[in-house]
């Protein structure tokens, strides 16, 4: 209740922030490729300006940068849809929100447990409201947005098993809701993407709960084995995630603190054993050539650390990284979208998931933003700065709904 007086008297404060931000901009790479790369710059501002002026609070003792940014990230509250009844709800203690068309229906809707990004660490039911309104209204579908816990207060396994059991409640009430067993879809983007991958392996060869209809994984990151892949050589420093934060985001998620981040990124963390077994799955030959023209490195990584691996040992465990699930697991899921942007360092999770599930015959729709970026879909509206290319993306994950 203190962060909007505090934002008044630190005023002279935030502004040193943003004087500092804006002289450190040129050192972040934006490609001319990129959907509105001057929006693209004025929201970078923003962000880092956000986390420059929670540095200043959490060294004051005001409050932590993450608390912060959170707040922050909430947006402005948004009013009544004349065309959808939205409820606060809890589904197994896990906070929803649940988004349900006014109009009638000829019969039971398509239902959608949507889980969002940020990281693990931010974004909330508020954060996605316009994403998840848009969705509801434009497939006419029951929409299930998921409050899961966030690190680095609750570490893994705690935002999968939130998701998890939500989406457990509203399988075994679906009547309730007016929801069509045979067309349920998990849904998120992001850590989100990555969430629904972990609860669809997880449900994939259950037999005493309806069948999910479908997957959507919107520029999901998948593994954290290698951070050296072709798109994060490429985008390292293209926002709105950097190839060290990428790394940052799953040590706070794994334990609660971002140690060992160096060791992470160069490949330390994983043994010989384990690497050899993952490595057909996460390896640069399996993504298409196009994808390298832009200047691909060949990288080894560093010796390995044992003194490392056991303190993120459960690094590589499928419901954190679900690129690593076994074949059979793998047939047994339902029908997917995969989208993924090109400026994105978690690009190459996407095509690497892809390729798995189409090589275990699994039907798989994808679509490429070719000028998108990491974060772009929920940044189609933002605060009156709208991104064509961000709309484009998730106006195919609607089309795709229709046809389930």
């Amino acid at each position: 209740a203190l962060l909007p007086a505090l934002l008044l008297l630190l005023l002279p404060l935030a502004a040193l922030a943003a004087a500092a931000v804006l002289l450190g901009l040129p050192g972040y790479d934006i490609p001319p490729g990129v959907n509105q790369p001057a929006k693209l710059r004025l929201v970078l501002t923003v962000l880092l300006g956000t986390a420059a002026l929670g540095r200043i609070l959490e060294k004051t003792g005001l409050c932590s940068q993450i608390t912060f940014g959170r707040y922050v990230r909430q947006g402005r509250k948004l009013g009544l849809d004349p065309k959808l009844f939205i409820q606060d709800l809890q589904f197994n203690e896990v906070p929803v929100r649940v988004y349900q068309p006014k109009a009638t229906s000829d019969g039971p809707r398509r239902g959608i447990l949507f889980f969002h990004g940020g990281g693990w660490v931010f974004g909330s039911l508020d954060t996605y409201e316009n994403v998840c309104r848009y969705l509801s209204r434009e497939s006419d579908s029951v929409v299930v947005s998921v409050q899961y816990r966030l690190a680095p207060e609750h570490k893994y396994p705690a935002a999968y098993e939130d998701c998890l059991n939500a989406t457990l409640h509203f399988l075994q009430h679906l009547e309730r809701y007016g929801v069509d067993p045979a067309r349920v879809t998990v849904c998120g983007d992001s850590a989100g993407g990555n969430l629904a991958a972990a609860v669809s392996q997880t449900l994939a060869g259950s037999s005493d709960l309806p069948r999910l209809r479908a997957q959507i994984l919107i520029y999901p990151g998948l593994q954290a084995l290698d951070f050296n892949l072709p798109s994060y050589q490429q985008n390292q420093g293209v926002p709105l995630l950097f190839r060290e934060r990428a790394a940052f985001f799953a040590l706070l998620y794994l334990k609660g603190d971002a140690s060992n981040m160096q060791e992470v990124l160069e490949g330390s963390h994983i043994p010989p054993d384990m690497r050899l077994k993952y490595g057909k799955w996460v390896s640069p030959d399996n993504i298409p050539e196009e994808f390298k023209v832009r200047g691909v490195k060949p990288l080894k990584p560093c010796d390995f650390m044992a003194e490392v691996y056991e303190k993120v040992k459960r690094i590589c465990e499928t419901t954190l990284c679900p690129l690593f699930a076994e074949d059979a697991i793998v047939q047994q899921l339902p029908e997917s979208f995969i989208l993924t942007c090109e400026y994105d360092v978690l690009r190459d999770d996407g095509l690497l998931y892809k390729k798995r599930l189409e090589d275990n015959g699994v039907r798989v729709t994808w679509y490429h933003l070719e000028d998108g970026f990491h974060g772009i879909i929920s940044l189609y509206d933002y605060c009156g700065l709208s991104f064509p290319s961000g709309k484009r993306g998730l106006d195919r994950v609607v089309n795709f709904l229709k046809s389930l």
